[in-house]
């Protein structure tokens, strides 16, 4: 059973803009912790943002003041906002999930920023 499926990936020009989507199926949606990383190629997944539970924000210091995360638990969706996109954020993006220890992955969207 598919628990988090991502949308709004696409190409951008750099200093564009996009807005991820994740939607999860879990009823348990609002005590769940949840993140976007990213993966680009040849390099590591790593984190972007997260948001906890009740609602306090981190941000991985490459997007801080650019991408804002945010969450509403009445629809159980996460959305990652991204401004001022640069090449170098080019990636597949995921939604994670964290639900008492129990972990869930999207499958992924790409975003790429190209001129």
């Amino acid at each position: 059973q598919v628990q988090l499926v991502e949308s709004g990936g696409g190409l951008v020009q750099p200093g564009g803009s996009l807005r991820l989507s994740c939607a999860a199926s879990r009823s348990s949606f609002r005590v769940s912790a949840m993140a976007w990383y990213r993966q680009a190629p040849g390099k590591e997944r790593e984190l972007v943002a997260d948001i906890t539970r009740g609602g306090n924000t981190n941000y991985a210091d490459s997007v801080k003041g650019r991408f804002t995360i945010s969450r509403d638990n009445a629809k159980k969706t996460v959305d990652l906002e991204m401004n001022s996109l640069k090449p170098e954020d080019t990636a597949v993006y995921y939604c994670r999930s964290d639900t008492w220890g129990i972990v869930d992955w999207g499958q992924g969207t790409q975003v790429t920023v190209s001129s």
